[in-house]
């Protein structure tokens, strides 16, 4: 692994800041103000401790708390100051723009009431307008700069499933086999925490769910919960020994510069039973069909209803996404430099799929008190169907 840090290149940071500004136009939206650091990375290439205001007739301005030098050196930004204070802000816009915005964009989904509130107070003159749809419509497709970083995350994550195979062993806890290869990826330069934007979700890495512990559901929306290791932490792998001829679905989210993946393989130490590994084969073809499914134009509902469809048709309508009353009401995500990112392909959705989108995809299934089945994997919309990012292959891992 290099120690240089890779950098956003400047025509990259220039073409988003293009396509932002022609989404505001559209939109009516004088100015953004961005204070989510995956929003300011996106459009400044920097994750200083830092604000980024953006006039639709001016050249961005960098607004940098801590620390000038090294946002200098990551950000081709070309106005870049420091600031002791936000409340030094408004001041500055007005000594560069002779006047504050009268609307301003601000992303309304992960700003705090209370910051709100705060900016109103600094922005005196300035009417504040969800600015949420327009941030993430710039993300929905990505660039040939941004599939490069994916399919080098995705490496890591096919090498890291592949050091679970080879490692993997009865005997110790869940927990501690999450450490083993969560251990494994930051060697090669796993971050560590995922980056969510919603501020009731969570971004661990890891998590496995061995045997029953697959069977018990809980506060994720996902179809597969796992115990977790705390009343305060109800999810994700717990202090449950790992045995062999179990069913074990391990669930690993990975970033690498900046980008995430995320992928579910099925495991077993020696033997799976057969219905465990009957339903970990029909998750394998939904994904199948799905993929031959998902080209540009096509509803995101229309593939959700078809999920639906082919779990009900392999005989597994009652476990497919959550147990009854509790089912998870989409079958992927965007997915890009936060784990999860809009759009969502689910029920009813009528957004379209086009080029350039890449999802998560994951069809499970889930046992009540006995075990999780399934499979997750990242697919990119192309021009005319879709391929897969992911490079971890599509199998259940048997290991001896």
């Amino acid at each position: 692994m290099t120690t240089e840090l890779a950098k956003t290149p400047e025509n990259e940071i220039k073409n988003r800041i293009h396509t932002l500004k022609q989404k505001m136009e559209n939109n009516n939206i004088e100015a953004v103000f961005l204070t989510h650091k995956p929003d300011i990375c996106y459009f400044s290439g920097t994750s200083q401790d830092c604000y980024l205001y953006i006039n639709i007739d001016r050249d961005p301005v960098l607004f940098v708390k801590r620390y000038l030098p090294r946002a200098r050196k990551e950000s081709c930004t070309k106005n870049i100051f420091q600031i002791p204070s936000i409340t030094h802000i408004p001041e500055k816009i007005i000594n560069l723009h002779s006047n504050l915005p009268k609307t301003c964009g601000l992303t309304f989904d992960v700003v705090p009431v209370r910051d709100f509130y705060f900016y109103q107070k600094l922005f005196t003159s300035t009417c504040f307008i969800d600015c949420t749809p327009v941030v993430n419509d710039c993300k929905q497709i990505k660039s040939d700069h941004e599939i490069k970083q994916m399919k080098t995350a995705a490496k890591l994550s096919e090498k890291t499933f592949s050091y679970i195979q080879e490692n993997i062993r009865p005997g110790i806890s869940e927990m501690e086999f999450c450490g083993i290869y969560e251990t494994f990826a930051r060697k090669f330069g796993h971050s560590g925490t995922l980056l969510t934007r919603h501020y009731r979700a969570e971004g661990f890495p890891f998590h496995l769910l061995s045997g029953k512990n697959g069977g018990v559901a809980g506060a994720v929306d996902t179809p597969c919960c796992g115990i977790g290791t705390s009343i305060s932490h109800p999810f994700g792998a717990g202090a449950k020994i790992i045995e062999r001829n179990e069913p074990i679905l391990i669930d690993f989210g990975t970033i690498l510069n900046g980008y995430h993946m995320d992928e579910t393989r099925m495991f077993v130490l020696g033997d799976m039973d057969q219905k465990a590994m009957d339903a970990s084969k029909a998750a394998l073809e939904i994904l199948y069909t799905l993929l031959s499914q998902m080209k540009p134009g096509v509803t995101m509902g229309d593939i959700f209803e078809k999920a639906i469809k082919s779990a009900k048709n392999l005989g597994y309508e009652e476990q497919f996404l959550g147990l009854p009353g509790i089912k998870s009401n989409f079958i992927g995500h965007s997915i890009g430099m936060e784990l999860v990112e809009s759009p969502i392909i689910s029920k009813g959705n009528k957004d379209i799929l086009k080029p350039g989108m890449v999802f998560a995809v994951e069809p499970k299934f889930i046992f009540k008190n006995e075990f999780a089945a399934g499979i997750e994997s990242v697919i990119q919309i192309t021009k005319n169907s879709s391929c897969f990012l992911s490079t971890t292959p599509n199998k259940i891992f048997i290991c001896k």
